[in-house]
């Protein structure tokens, strides 16, 4: 008897709990607005407040209501915290229009909810929608259609003709430049050329070099020669404009002792002396002395460095020149002593 009273007063809390959970869900229907004209869309939202633990299964709504409603769309279920954080409010969203007028009822929907495995259904209100016509002024008579207003461009629409003016010109422009450039027996694309290094940076540099390997202590004297009266000849040929690359050495002196306003006598003699004691060991298998090689390549420096081209001094810096010149000796001298 006990039991029996026991399974009773269970059962009598289950149902009652389960009376006290759905006391606490509320179902609701609304309408963005109850009155609309013709055609007019607005919204009709479902939702429903409930405890987290309630499981809720929202209403199917048709594509009609009531054969002169129509749905258009709807949302996705949002879900929303409440501030009471056992319960949270699960909204729907439907988009509805309507062509016909007159004051329509949109009847209650239920929710289907699952309270700890037991099954009910909660409704939401009813809610009515006012639909109007619009409202004709008989005492005009009847009036010619409106044509539509012409809407102003934006920029969107204009943006691509814009692009496509930009496009063409630059297809006919290359044609064009194309053309021209082979007409001229040019390549239609090529690098800027790199400006020209001074003469006497590219000698110097090659003198360098030849310092640096020092093939005359190698027994290499033919080489040795032929390398510092190549970087001299490249230079004479670029300072001076004398074909130097192409004449013998003879006819290199004989270029300077023509035209004696480019060198100095000192100058003349330090490159005549190079030149011949270079053919001498090219041509004609001179040994040279342990001191001629060092002395070739210093005056070649020495050479290379009283010759090169001076850039002209601004006017507010005239003493710039003198103190080039004095550096320039100094250098020179510098580079012999080295060597």
């Amino acid at each position: 008897m006990k039991l029996k009273i026991k399974i009773v007063f269970i059962f009598l809390a289950i149902f009652v709990s389960g009376v006290a959970t759905a006391q606490r869900i509320k179902a609701t229907a609304r309408l963005d607005s109850t009155n609309i004209l013709l055609g007019d869309q607005i919204k009709l939202f479902l939702e429903i407040d409930h405890p987290k633990k309630v499981k809720v299964e929202f209403p199917q709504v048709p594509d009609s209501i009531n054969g002169l409603i129509e749905v258009l769309n709807h949302s996705k279920i949002d879900t929303f915290k409440m501030d009471n954080e056992e319960f949270i409010k699960q909204i729907q969203s439907y988009t509805i229009t309507c062509f016909d007028s007159g004051s329509y009822r949109i009847p209650p929907y239920w929710f289907k909810i699952d309270i700890d495995g037991h099954i009910d259904s909660v409704p939401s209100n009813g809610v009515t929608l006012n639909v109007f016509s619009m409202k004709i002024d008989t005492t005009k008579g009847p009036t010619d259609i409106k044509m539509p207003y012409d809407a102003p461009l934006t920029l969107k629409e204009v943006t691509p003709y814009i692009l496509g003016v930009i496009l063409i010109g630059a297809i006919l422009f290359l044609i064009l430049y194309s053309i021209k450039r082979k007409k001229n027996n040019k390549p239609i694309f090529s690098r800027p050329k790199k400006p020209k290094e001074p003469a006497h940076i590219v000698a110097l540099r090659e003198l360098d070099r030849i310092k640096r390997e020092k093939i005359w202590q190698k027994g290499k004297h033919k080489q040795f020669y032929s390398q510092v009266t190549e970087a001299l000849r490249v230079y004479i040929e670029d300072r001076f404009g004398i074909q130097a690359m192409e004449q013998t050495s003879d006819e290199t002196i004989e270029s300077f002792r023509i035209d004696k306003s480019l060198l100095t006598e000192k100058q003349f003699n330090e490159l005549s002396e190079i030149l011949k004691l270079a053919d001498l060991v090219k041509f004609a298998k001179y040994t040279p002395l342990p001191d001629d090689d060092s002395k070739s390549l210093a005056n070649a420096y020495i050479f290379v460095n009283e010759t090169k081209k001076v850039e002209v001094p601004k006017p507010e810096k005239p003493e710039n020149k003198e103190n080039d010149e004095s550096s320039d000796k100094e250098d020179a001298l510098k580079t012999e002593n080295n060597v």
